[in-house]
């Protein structure tokens, strides 16, 4: 619904100024919520087809490095994804809450931007598809700067500093390496 002022352009109905909409908060769970399906929806062909050729390939990579890839391919990766869920819709709904001012929020949206640039780099150095490499140009990325250009809009992003950068990456790899942890323990306690 937009409103018409004479000799001005449309505006669209939105929240009152200084006040973020809710797809800049909680469209942090919808984008990784987008972007993760994409991995569920090809990691185990990933890891069943590519796999042995990047490890032909790259003989120096230590043994520890392909089995906790190759752990990626069955029950583990989908228990990690929804702990990870969790973590990511914590921070979107403390976001939310705190219309978008929150550390947690903040440090989260940098963290799953920063990590589609991994993605990028994975893909390219190995030269071709790895799971999550088609979302982030298309989503994670892009929800990225549109969410930080509106929490700037609204006069509460915090400034970007190498610092904060640092930050944002070790919270995304505490989550995935945490959420792999996490999901081990609990396919061990259920025997699977």
């Amino acid at each position: 619904m937009t409103e018409r002022t004479a000799g001005t352009r449309p505006a669209t109905l939105a929240p009152a100024a200084g006040h973020l909409a809710p797809a800049v908060t909680l469209g942090l769970l919808a984008a990784w919520a987008v972007h993760d399906a994409e991995e569920l929806a090809t990691m185990n062909r990933f890891v069943r087809t590519r796999v042995p050729a990047l490890r032909a390939r790259h003989p120096r990579v230590p043994e520890r490095a392909w089995r906790a890839v190759e752990s990626m391919g069955g029950r583990e990766f989908p228990v990690a994804v929804a702990a990870v869920a969790v973590f990511i819709g914590a921070a979107a709904a403390e976001g939310h809450r705190t219309n978008g001012r929150s550390a947690f929020y903040q440090t989260a949206l940098d963290g799953f931007g920063l990590h589609g640039l991994v993605h990028l780099a994975q893909a390219a150095a190995t030269r071709g598809y790895t799971p999550g490499a088609v979302t982030t140009p298309l989503v994670v990325l892009p929800f990225t700067v549109w969410a930080r250009g509106r929490l700037r809009r609204a006069g509460v992003l915090r400034p970007a500093s190498p610092r904060r950068a640092a930050a944002g990456l070790a919270v995304a790899g505490a989550a995935a390496f945490g959420s792999h942890a996490l999901a081990r323990r609990v396919l061990r306690a259920s025997g699977r």
